[in-house]
């Protein structure tokens, strides 16, 4: 019978180390040593210690956790062990955030209690309206979002006590609550409407599309199969593992500073196009091909390197996206409402080309979950400038969901990684008059 250990031979010494190797629930995906037991492997006394290098966290475990489970091999995903396929189907995004939080779906009761307490702390202070209207008209819906959940901080001083479960909890209530009221506020802004109030006699989903689009009518009615659209399309994007903006959380929070400033750097990361931003090149490529029939050729424009296939292919999975499915299945019920989305036929084109064709196949390059997405919201009458926004606004419960596990981790400390120097040994320093221009380093 082996050893969970791992035997490691210097060859610049000859010296033999012995490591421990330590698992997860699932070995085979959660085998690994500590990177600080590298440290004893030394050449002499004076030696820092060996490190590894991962630029990106490409094979770096940077926590345990217990909330999301991905096999990127299977294209499995599972919130607290709960298949997405089954929640999608089943719960509520409301639900699904008290299971990212809580670790245990909600009974009936507890739900009714989560629903009631989150409704009623959507609205916002009204000094937060006038901070939002110092906005310049153009201003980004989520640049815009950003800087206000960042000065939710301000408003709640309390917040800075994270310590304490009490006002943990609070902070998290208050997030998951506004972050639809500012996200519509900032939508109703770069539109030049007056803002609209939450009405919390609707649900979650519903009181953010009548915070959207409400106009004249006294009282706003969404349309049922858009508003569980929408609340699929939250459960989908509420978490997914250790991704960029997650990450940025867990690192920002790892400085204990208020859920506030943490959260409205997550959403800084998720901004960037190659993360939240993403569905949105979609549609760009989608109205760049333009046509069905110009779709060979821009496959062959992919095949060569001249541009990029947007929404195929992801960091983790290595076969179909299991969010993708489902969202597949959205998108046709979205389009019986709206009527169908010129740019599907394009979409449909190319997946069915890229999925038969050899090169795609053996790089495993499959529809990821920004493929259909960014067409369902179009659809809805959301502008692409929106979408990023779309996407925070359910994530704030799985961002919040791994504060708070990280905080209560033991292990964890204050995020510090290291680094190989390759600048400059010591040197001279020459006076000003003597320096002569030399090119840059």
């Amino acid at each position: 019978m082996g050893k969970d250990t791992l035997t490691i031979i210097d060859n610049r010494t000859g010296r033999t180390y012995e490591v421990p190797i330590f698992y997860g629930t699932y070995p085979k995906y959660g085998a690994a040593i500590r990177a600080t037991d590298l440290r004893q492997i030394k050449v002499d006394e004076d030696d820092f210690g060996l490190m590894s290098y991962d630029p990106a966290f490409l094979n770096t475990a940077s926590t345990r956790s217990r909330i999301t489970f991905i096999d990127g091999e299977r294209g499995i995903l599972r919130y607290r062990g709960y298949p997405i396929e089954v929640l999608a189907e089943r719960s509520t995004y409301l639900e699904v955030a008290y299971l990212l939080l809580h670790g245990e779906l909600p009974t009936r009761s507890q739900l009714e209690s989560w629903t009631h307490e989150i409704m009623h702390h959507t609205f916002i202070h009204e000094s937060i309206k006038k901070f939002l209207d110092g906005f310049h008209y153009d201003a980004h819906p989520m640049g815009m979002l950003i800087g206000t959940v960042g000065a939710l901080s301000t408003f709640y001083p309390e917040a800075k006590h994270i310590h304490d479960p009490a006002v943990r909890r609070r902070q998290i209530v208050r997030l998951i609550a506004k972050m639809p009221t500012i996200a519509a506020f900032a939508y109703r802004h770069s539109r030049g409407l007056p803002y609209v109030y939450p009405d919390n006699e609707l649900s979650y989903t519903g009181n953010f599309l009548n915070m959207l689009f409400k106009t004249t009518e006294l009282k706003y009615k969404p349309n049922p199969v858009l508003e569980r659209a929408l609340d699929v399309l939250f459960i989908l994007h509420a978490d997914h593992e250790q991704n960029c903006s997650t990450n940025v959380m867990r690192s920002i929070g790892s400085s204990h500073v208020d859920p506030y400033s943490a959260v409205a750097g997550a959403a800084a990361a998720l901004y960037g196009p190659l993360h939240g931003g993403a569905n949105e090149q979609v549609l760009r490529m989608l109205q760049e091909i333009g046509s069905k029939d110009r779709v060979p050729a821009y496959i062959r424009r992919v095949k060569a390197g001249e541009v990029l296939l947007m929404g195929f292919g992801h960091r983790v999975y290595k076969n179909y996206d299991p969010r993708a499915k489902i969202i597949k299945q959205v998108a046709y019920e979205v389009f019986e409402v709206t009527g169908t989305n010129p740019l599907l036929e394009i979409a449909l084109e190319l997946e069915r080309i890229a999925l038969e064709d050899e090169y795609f196949v053996t790089r495993r390059l499959y529809p990821n979950v920004d493929f259909y997405s960014g067409l369902i919201y179009q659809a809805m009458g959301f502008p692409v400038e929106m979408f990023p926004v779309l996407f925070a606004i359910p994530r704030t419960s799985g961002w919040l969901a791994h504060w708070e596990e990280m905080l209560q981790d033991p292990e964890q400390k204050i995020s510090r990684p290291r680094q190989i120097y390759d600048g400059p040994d010591v040197r001279d320093y020459v006076p000003l008059e003597e320096r002569e221009v030399r090119a840059p380093a």
